[in-house]
């Protein structure tokens, strides 16, 4: 998270959150606060020189608590001068035939989606308008120590454990992958860099089939070869009658069913962000699953 590695820099840092919680350093100044209450959220982000974003309501509740939500961030640069760094993802861009990158227009085919797009859309409105300075990072599927995704939820653990791993979507196309901590160094060069303002960039990303990523990961690991569960549209709607947050996914499937290529290009040239070497990403993702690597045990 950005509160890392700016508090590590000793760049003072106030990080709400809704029950006080996060980085325990002498720089962060952890508050208890409801995001939507823009008076109290004006108060707390007062002449700071930058409020990054990096919070969203809860997956199944997005259609209904996104826009207020994004209306009191937004609310709130707009009346305090702070610039607005937001964290955000692909959905807004639809089903794309080819790398995503930056320039695609916002066309969403989901609920979830459209509630991406709209707070973007809205907040470059304000920007265009001159009465804030936003800028979007969009990252894809997470992983990384503190990462939640698909595959941290369905694969890292599974894998570990010699169970049977499920992910949603088809096993053999290229997805993309970011790291938490490649995520959080982007959002902080786009919060200095005097080119970020309206306009969105792509964290670093790495672009695999989840099969093949998950192979390297048990590898990398010394797990068992793993077995691997494809979750289409039926599968996902029968277990969501026990666990409702999987039929959240259904409509997603548009873009784990085909190929979703992410092109950072222009993240790495001009901001200066390049992506982490994968096994890397995948000790950090694996230590967040519990892995202990043994003594003897190659890195």
């Amino acid at each position: 998270m950005p509160v890392v590695d700016l508090a590590g820099e000793g760049v003072s840092v106030r990080q709400i959150t809704r029950r006080g919680s996060g980085v325990a350093h002498p720089s962060v100044e952890r508050v208890a606060a409801d995001v939507t209450d823009v008076g109290r959220l004006t108060e707390l982000v007062e002449g700071a020189d930058a409020l990054i974003n990096c919070a969203i309501p809860a997956y199944d509740r997005w259609v209904t608590d996104v826009p207020p939500f994004a209306a009191a961030l937004l609310s709130t640069v707009e009346r305090t001068g702070a610039r607005y760094v937001m964290l955000g993802n692909l959905y807004g861009y639809g089903h794309v035939d080819g790398p995503i990158t930056e320039d695609l227009p916002m066309a969403p085919v989901s609920a979830k989606g459209e509630a991406r797009a709209r707070m973007w859309l809205d907040a470059l409105a304000a920007h265009e308008a001159g009465r804030a300075s936003v800028t979007e990072v969009r990252a894809a599927a997470f992983l990384g120590a503190g990462a939640v995704s698909t595959f941290t939820l369905g694969i890292a653990s599974q894998v570990l454990a010699g169970e049977v791993a499920t992910y949603p979507g088809a096993l053999d196309v290229p997805q993309c992958w970011s790291y938490d901590v490649d995520v959080a160094r982007t959002l902080v060069a786009a919060a200095r860099h005097e080119r970020s303002w309206g306009r969105a960039w792509h964290a670093p990303a790495v672009n695999l089939p989840v099969r093949e990523l998950t192979e390297r990961f048990a590898q990398l690991t010394g797990a068992p070869t793993p077995r691997l569960e494809r979750l289409d549209r039926a599968a996902l709607t029968a277990r969501a009658v026990e666990a409702p947050v999987l039929g959240e996914f259904v409509e997603m499937l548009y873009a784990t069913e085909n190929p979703h290529v992410l092109d950072s290009t222009e993240t790495e040239r001009v901001l200066g962000v390049s992506p982490t070497e994968l096994d890397e990403v995948l000790s950090a993702t694996a230590r967040g699953a519990g892995f202990e690597r043994q003594p003897g045990q190659p890195a």
